[in-house]
C-alpha cells in the first residue's frame, strides 16, 4: 500500500466502509466517536503537569490498584462519549467491576471493552501511556447488552486498537483488513495517516520483560530469556532488552521495529496465579492487532490468545506477543 499524504483517519474509515456495500456505517461511527474521546484525553494528558490531575485519586479500581487522577478522567471521558453514541449496547472498563450500560434509547449492535489509560503508574514520570479498545458484535437478543455480549473470544473481534500518548499521539487500529497508524496533528486537531499497512518484522530486535521477576518464573521462561542473551548465529548479536513497563508503549515499539513482549505467570503468586494482564482489555485487542500485522500472541503454555473463551470480565492471562518467528521459538521453550 502506497503512503497517501494527507489522508485523515476519518477518510480511511470511510474508504474501508465503501469496500463493504452491506455496511451500515455503525462501526465507522463507533470508531469516530472513540477518536473524539482520544483527542480529549490526549489534550488532557498534554496538560497534566499544569492542570493538577497528576498523581493518585485515593481510590482503588476493581483490580485493587490505586487509581490515578488521569485514569478517572480518561474512564469518564470514554463513558460519556460512548453511552449515547447509538452504536454500542454495553461497555466494560478495566477500571470498573461490572458492565457499563448505555443510555436508554441509544442501544446499538456492538460492544466496547476498554482500558482507559494503560501504563498509568508511569503518569507521574512522563512515560508514554495509552488507551486500548476492543469491539465485538452483539450476540444476544433484545436491545440491551449483557455480560454475555462482552465475554466473547478475541477471534470474534470486529475492531481493536490503541492510542498512545507520547512525544506525539498515535492511533493504531484494525478492522480485520490490515493495521494502520495515524499521528495527531495538534495544530488542526486531526489524525493523519503516518504508518500505512503496518507489518511487524518477522524476527525481533528487542525483547521486553521485567527481569526482576526471573526467580519467580517457570523453568522454560527462564531458559528462553537466557537464550535471548546469547549471541545469535544469524545476526551475530544478542537480543537487546527494551522494557518501559507500559504495555501499549512496549507493544508499539515492538510492532514497528520488531520485538517480543513477555509477561509470564508468577509461579509463587497467590493473588494472580494466572498472570497479570487482562484478557478483554489488553491481551485480546493486542493479539488481534499483532495477528493482522503478521505476528502472533500466545499464553505461556502456548495457547493462542484469540482462542481463549473469557469467563470473567476481569480475567487475567500470561502473554507472549510479538514477531512471529520469536513467539514460535518461545513456545518451544515454554511448552513442555
Amino acid at each position: 500500500m502506497k503512503k497517501r499524504l494527507g489522508v485523515t483517519v476519518s477518510r480511511q474509515i470511510m474508504d474501508s466502509q465503501r469496500l463493504h456495500p452491506q455496511a451500515t456505517g455503525d462501526l465507522s461511527g463507533l470508531l469516530n466517536e472513540l477518536i473524539v474521546a482520544a483527542k480529549i484525553i490526549s489534550a488532557e494528558v498534554n496538560m497534566a503537569g499544569l492542570a493538577d490531575i497528576l498523581g493518585q485519586s485515593g481510590k482503588k479500581n476493581i483490580q485493587g490498584e490505586t487509581v490515578q487522577k488521569l485514569d478517572e478522567f480518561a474512564n469518564a471521558t470514554i463513558k460519556r462519549r460512548m453511552e449515547q453514541c447509538g452504536y454500542i449496547c454495553v461497555m466494560t472498563s478495566e477500571e470498573e467491576e461490572g458492565i457499563i450500560p448505555v443510555l436508554d434509547g441509544y442501544e446499538g449492535k456492538y460492544t466496547l471493552a476498554f482500558d482507559p489509560l494503560d501504563g498509568s503508574s508511569n503518569i507521574d514520570v512522563n512515560v508514554s501511556i495509552g488507551t486500548i479498545f476492543s469491539v465485538h458484535r452483539k450476540i444476544t437478543d433484545g436491545p440491551k447488552g449483557s455480560e454475555r455480549d462482552l465475554l466473547q473470544k478475541g477471534s470474534l473481534q470486529v475492531a481493536a486498537g490503541y492510542i498512545i500518548y507520547g512525544s506525539s499521539t498515535v492511533l493504531v487500529y484494525t478492522t480485520g483488513e490490515g493495521v494502520h497508524g495515524f499521528t495527531l496533528d495538534p495544530s488542526v486537531g486531526e489524525f493523519f495517516l503516518s504508518h500505512p499497512d503496518i507489518r511487524i518484522p518477522e524476527r525481533a530486535k528487542y525483547y521486553s520483560v521485567n527481569e526482576a521477576y526471573t526467580n519467580y518464573w517457570y523453568d522454560g521462561m527462564r531458559k528462553y530469556v537466557e537464550y535471548l542473551k546469547e549471541i545469535d548465529q544469524k545476526t551475530g548479536r544478542p537480543y537487546s532488552l527494551r522494557y518501559i513497563g507500559s504495555l501499549v508503549a512496549d507493544f508499539h515499539r515492538n510492532l514497528i521495529s520488531g520485538g517480543i513482549f513477555l509477561y509470564p505467570r508468577d509461579r509463587k503468586s497467590t493473588d494472580q496465579p494466572e498472570g497479570k494482564l487482562r484478557l478483554l482489555y489488553e491481551a485480546a485487542p493486542m493479539a488481534m492487532l499483532v495477528r493482522e500485522a503478521g505476528g502472533l500472541a500466545v499464553t505461556d503454555d502456548g495457547q493462542d490468545i484469540l482462542d481463549i473463551q473469557p469467563v470473567d470480565l476481569h480475567q487475567r492471562v500470561p502473554l507472549i506477543i510479538g514477531s512471529r518467528f520469536d513467539v514460535e521459538r518461545a513456545k518451544r521453550f515454554v511448552v513442555s
